[in-house]
């Protein structure tokens, strides 16, 4: 493959060209030269349009894909194409698949799905056996088998005597745990967010105290144990607060957020809309206000899609009966930029989806760098585009961006010698 990337600027908070407007010659996989004015060989496939930015290839921590046991839904390859279309080069994939992905065989079928395609799959494995919060699963067996961290997912783990084994044991590999705090026994069977909202629908609340607590208690037992220590998609400041006081201190521990958590209050959910039922559940705009001044004061590590399709079944139904979940692979970033436009440089809104997930999973990421593998995002943070139910290319249809204005359209990802570039 020989591409050439014309006029474009590199975003890229860690790039001593950040801001920069430069060509970029890829051959056989790798960037060959940065420059100016490279004259296009013969043979070179050119790449010019106006306004376009580059960055190191995104990655998303937290992705459902529902393959195996919900095909329906969601399959590999439909996550896949909305993945590129979303410009994500590197996708971690949530274990909550019939069955739950415990075992060895199960991490390397993930691994091959990705193998000829622009976007890596790293597999995350079940913390507990099935997931059922009872007995940890073969940590070392699944470390090795190609497993980048462990975690229940949205089984929040209730059990801390199972948390405090799991960060013991994880010290012996240098393995990465991971938990979404959610202390289900302060809301049972809440479905919004607890406040002005929840009173006016008539709708059980979930407190961010859910959330708060249990962050509260995870942090007394990695301080305890030791480990690395995960806190997925939260949704409360003070639960970023407490971890980013935390890891002051000296703690081995991060956190991410939902890019749509930025964007979305609860204020959408007047109407009963399914769609916006996600957990954790939409916050007030108050809070809202909050969770940006927490990205913007770096508190938060990374951006999410928490990217979970849901069938038209489980989201036609009654409020309180309907499935919790939002697909958001194509608009993670798109949500990320138009939330944080003015208030946090693009750069650092990137790095957010770039650097801080690698950090955290401590895995290489290519450099923008003459030598290094072309391992890129292309993409116009300034174009806006309307997100229609056409554009959709997962198998479900729980966006909650339908006919809303977005800014920062996708036109491809550069993965080695493999490439995939939006229409």
């Amino acid at each position: 493959m020989k591409v050439l990337l014309k006029s474009v600027k590199i975003v890229d908070a860690t790039n001593p060209q950040n801001g920069k407007i430069v060509d970029i010659l890829i051959k056989g996989g790798k960037i060959e030269k940065i420059g100016k004015s490279i004259k296009a060989e013969t043979g070179l496939k050119v790449i010019e349009e106006k306004g376009l930015c580059v960055s190191k290839g995104w990655i998303d921590l937290q992705a459902n894909l529902q393959d195996p046991g919900y095909e329906h839904k969601e399959d590999i390859q439909s996550g896949l194409k909305a993945a590129a279309a979303g410009g994500f080069t590197k996708v971690c994939v949530s274990p909550l698949t019939e069955p739950v992905r415990d075992a060895k065989d199960q991490i390397q079928y993930i691994i091959k799905q990705s193998s000829e395609s622009a976007v890596e799959l790293l597999p995350y494995a079940s913390l507990s056996k099935k997931a059922q919060g009872d007995e940890l699963s073969e940590f070392y067996d699944l470390k090795q088998a190609g497993a980048v961290a462990f975690t229940d997912d949205r089984n929040s783990i209730k059990n801390p005597n199972l948390l405090k084994n799991a960060l013991l044991y994880s010290k012996s590999m240098d393995a990465l745990v991971m938990n979404f705090p959610y202390q289900t026994d302060i809301s049972p069977n809440g479905v919004v967010n607890e406040g002005e909202q929840s009173t006016l629908l008539g709708l059980k609340g979930i407190p961010k105290l859910a959330e708060e607590l249990m962050v509260k208690r995870d942090l007394y037992l990695q301080e305890y144990c030791g480990g690395k220590l995960h806190f997925s998609t939260l949704s409360s400041a003070k639960s970023i607060d407490m971890i980013s006081t935390a890891k002051k201190a000296g703690a081995a521990v991060s956190c991410d957020m939902a890019s749509y958590q930025l964007l979305l209050s609860d204020e959408e959910l007047s109407s009963y809309d399914t769609r916006f039922k996600t957990l954790p559940p939409l916050r007030s705009k108050d809070e809202i206000k909050e969770l940006i001044k927490a990205v913007k004061q770096g508190k938060v590590d990374a951006l999410s899609s928490n990217h979970l399709p849901e069938d038209i079944d489980s989201k036609k139904k009654e409020f309180d009966l309907s499935s919790f979940g939002v697909i958001n692979l194509q608009t993670a970033v798109p949500a990320a930029i138009t939330a944080l436009e003015g208030k946090v440089d693009l750069a650092d809104v990137i790095s957010l989806f770039t650097d801080g997930p690698a950090r955290i999973l401590e895995i290489d990421q290519p450099k923008i760098a003459e030598g290094e593998t072309a391992n890129l995002t292309l993409f116009n943070p300034n174009e806006g585009f309307i997100f229609e139910k056409e554009d959709v290319l997962s198998k479900s249809q729980n966006s909650p961006f339908f006919n809303r204005n977005l800014k920062g359209k996708v036109y491809g990802i550069i993965s080695g010698n493999k490439m995939e570039l939006q229409d």
